[in-house]
């Protein structure tokens, strides 16, 4: 039996460029969700507060690959989880509770693996 011995040479450069390729990717899927949520007209918007400054993409552990997009007022979970809530219409013609859900079940065109799969080869040239 003849024994093989095979030498392999790892560019870590090129490996430490596709980890933060990553990590680019992931915040760039999360900063595109929330700009189609606000586009798409459907967070309840009064004030504009919940929507315009208190709703912000979180990205201390995006090297960890956590990224959270935070609705940041203590009225977001309660109006989130009442869609029979009478929204005003005003500013944002589709508000109402349950936003995320069309994103969160794939019904929208940009679902977040998507997403994250199409910025990533356009950073790594794949």
């Amino acid at each position: 039996m003849r024994k093989m011995h095979v030498k392999i040479n790892m560019n870590q450069q090129a490996l430490k460029n596709l980890s933060e390729f990553q990590v680019k990717a992931a915040r760039m899927t999360a900063e595109q969700m929330l700009h189609e949520i606000v586009s798409d007209q459907v967070i309840p918007f009064d004030t504009g507060n919940l929507q315009n400054v208190a709703t912000y993409v979180e990205t201390k552990d995006a090297k960890k690959g956590k990224l959270a997009i935070v609705h940041e007022t203590p009225y977001a979970t309660k109006v989130y989880f009442h869609p029979e809530y009478n929204f005003q219409k005003t500013f944002n013609k589709n508000a109402r509770g349950l936003w995320w859900e069309e994103w969160l079940s794939g019904a929208k065109k940009s679902r977040p693996a998507e997403l994250f799969k199409r910025f990533y080869q356009r950073l790594s040239g794949g």
